[in-house]
């Protein structure tokens, strides 16, 4: 069964460990994702995009997918599915169609209107149980289309999103979707920490997990970060392994690839990336 990821953060954040949010993209990422937080004992969140959801067929799909695999596969840690980077129909889209989770990206906004689309969510995603996600200063690189250039968040402006009643908020620290530049500055913690003031005992989000040195990784979860995105690493994981196998002729006899064994490489390439994340987050035996 789905749940929010309103009580996972919350003791995330108690903890000083961080959850894991891996995009899917299809059955096998999903699955491979699934069986590793459930041997490693640990919560995990389910991210869509939008572009995600309509290559699978829309949300609906999404949902009957996941909740299919949380029985087939007896599922016992806590599993969120979130909508990432989403706008505010897509947001609402998400809700009708069963997610447990969305993020609302109103970021590239005026803080007015971000303010305005958030507050009514808000009310949507409290009368139905659900947790949401706000972001303020666009993440770095680019997403499913999202683009941003890596602004730091105004910590004022956070102050007033986490006051709406939001569950959690991705605050720009100078992270990015995608590979950082070789002279990529790091992150500002001096922005984190001003942030954390302002939102007082609210879970914060660090998008862009992929790249991150892990003693900034870690730092950033001392400072109140206890969700944390991957997706490119799992994106190149996926793409090495499935190429591997491509160049390596397994096709000998002309009959053509047999999808299940085609796959089979990149579904453990994502298991070994979602394992060492969650390591890395503190998140193992935590469920």
């Amino acid at each position: 069964m789905l749940v929010s990821a309103n009580e996972m953060l919350k003791k995330a954040l108690d903890g000083k460990y961080a959850v894991g949010q891996f995009n899917i993209n299809n059955l096998e990422w999903t699955k491979a994702i699934l069986i590793t937080a459930e041997e490693c004992r640990s919560p995990v969140i389910l991210g869509v995009s939008e572009g995600a959801g309509r290559y699978m067929a829309g949300y609906k799909t999404v949902v009957g997918m996941v909740n299919g695999m949380l029985e087939s596969l007896k599922t016992t840690v806590p599993v969120c599915l979130h909508l990432d980077h989403g706008g505010y129909e897509g947001a609402k889209s998400c809700i009708e169609a069963g997610f447990s989770s969305v993020m609302y990206d109103g970021s590239h906004a005026p803080i007015a209107e971000n303010i305005k689309n958030t507050k009514e969510l808000v009310s949507i995603c409290k009368s139905k149980g659900l947790s949401l996600e706000a972001e303020v200063g666009s993440i770095g690189g680019e997403e499913d289309g999202v683009i941003g250039r890596g602004e730091c968040a105004d910590p004022k402006e956070c102050g007033e999103i986490a006051k709406l009643g939001v569950t959690m908020l991705a605050a720009g620290i100078g992270n990015i979707h995608g590979a950082y530049p070789s002279d990529w500055p790091g992150l500002s913690f001096e922005t984190l920490e001003q942030v954390k003031k302002e939102v007082g005992n609210m879970p914060l989000v660090l998008h862009g997990g992929t790249g991150i040195p892990e003693e900034m990784i870690k730092k950033a979860i001392s400072l109140g970060v206890a969700k944390i995105n991957v997706n490119t690493e799992c994106q190149w994981a996926f793409q090495k392994a499935t190429r591997a196998y491509i160049l390596e002729g397994k096709d000998l006899q002309g009959k053509g690839f047999d999808p299940r064994k085609l796959l089979a490489p990149g579904f453990e390439a994502i298991k070994a990336v979602v394992k060492e994340k969650i390591e890395l987050f503190g998140s193992n035996d935590k469920a």
